[in-house]
């Protein structure tokens, strides 16, 4: 039985603290997990155990919040962020990596945190949680997939203007990005030879020239080379035809050229149930595919579901990887 997840508070004026309440109770018991943070920032109904040692997680009552405490500098309010507190939520995150790296909990699943927040309260250096997370585990580049039941996504290039894509859409880029996204299927997937689906940068994949030069240039020939070292991959696929049900049915993930490329399918097929992923990290890290929602913070009505899916996702994974791949 692998050790429980450990779940980061992330912003703690953000839906992150309800969201954990609400997945304890709605899990019952189904993924262990604990909470990372400072029990004052818990809604007054959250029903919590703390604990001293994440291994206790794994006996707490059904229905109630492990809670592995982490006092902050300030009390918080729901929809206003306190700089006071932006310190104690990176040193939240690294606690986790820790208890992670030491074998103490199987996997990380982050809430939301506000990047600006971090910044101007902490000095935060790093343009995300994803690259702080590589930097804490001393990786240079990481992946980042979205997930749900129907469908994987990777998309190469990610939060960049679409004018940008075809100077940063390297071969060099896509290369690793199969790579890597190849070996933690296998890792943490459990699957010995992953199917892989390239998507074309142009549309109908560049139609042998007639809307671009990428797939025929150096796509192609990328991807038989790719092919003969023993990768189960197919490509460059029209964008617009590799989404629908029987197309899905043919690969375990499709790698796309660019943000939207990506995430307008799986947001279409599974819009609340989304999970990011982060590949190329030493540890499993999963996260909700929403932010910090100060809009509905405190108000009851945040919606649980991201988050309970990307810890039954951190869940499975742990398991896939103590197994090793399947033959």
């Amino acid at each position: 039985m692998p050790a429980p997840i450990a779940l980061t508070c992330g912003e703690p004026a953000g839906v992150g603290p309800e969201l954990a309440a609400k997945a304890a109770e709605q899990l019952e018991g189904r993924v262990p997990f604990f909470w990372i943070g400072d029990p004052r920032h818990l809604p007054h109904s959250a029903q919590v155990v703390e604990i001293n040692a994440p291994a206790e997680a794994m006996h707490v009552p059904t229905g109630h919040l492990a809670v592995l405490r982490h006092d902050f500098a300030a009390p918080s309010q729901a929809g206003t962020p306190d700089f006071a507190n932006a310190q104690g939520v990176v040193d939240v995150i690294s606690r986790a990596v820790a208890l992670t790296r030491s074998g103490e909990a199987s996997a990380i699943c982050t809430a939301p945190i506000n990047k600006k927040v971090l910044q101007d309260g902490a000095g935060f250096a790093y343009p995300g949680h994803t690259e702080f997370l590589a930097h804490l585990g001393g990786v240079e580049r990481v992946v980042m997939m979205l997930a749900c039941p129907e469908l994987r996504v990777v998309p190469t290039t990610i939060h960049i203007a679409i004018k940008d894509v075809p100077e940063a859409f390297t071969p060099d880029l896509l290369d690793a990005t199969i790579r890597i996204t190849a070996a933690d299927l296998k890792r943490f997937w459990g699957l010995s030879n992953p199917r892989i689906a390239i998507a074309g940068l142009n549309p109908h994949a560049g139609e042998g020239g007639a809307m671009g030069d990428e797939e025929g240039d150096w796509m192609i020939p990328l991807i038989a080379d790719l092919r003969a070292e023993g990768y189960a991959i197919k490509g460059p696929m029209p964008p617009d035809t590799m989404f629908h049900a029987a197309a899905r049915a043919g690969y375990d993930v499709a790698i796309c050229a660019y943000h939207d490329q990506a995430l307008i399918p799986i947001k279409t097929i599974d819009f609340a149930g989304g999970v990011n992923v982060t590949l190329g990290l030493p540890f499993i890290r999963t996260s909700p595919d929403h932010g910090t929602a100060f809009d509905i913070a405190g108000k009851g009505v945040a919606d649980p579901t991201s988050l309970i899916a990307a810890l039954d996702m951190a869940w499975h994974m742990a398991h896939a990887s103590a197994k090793g791949p399947s033959q």
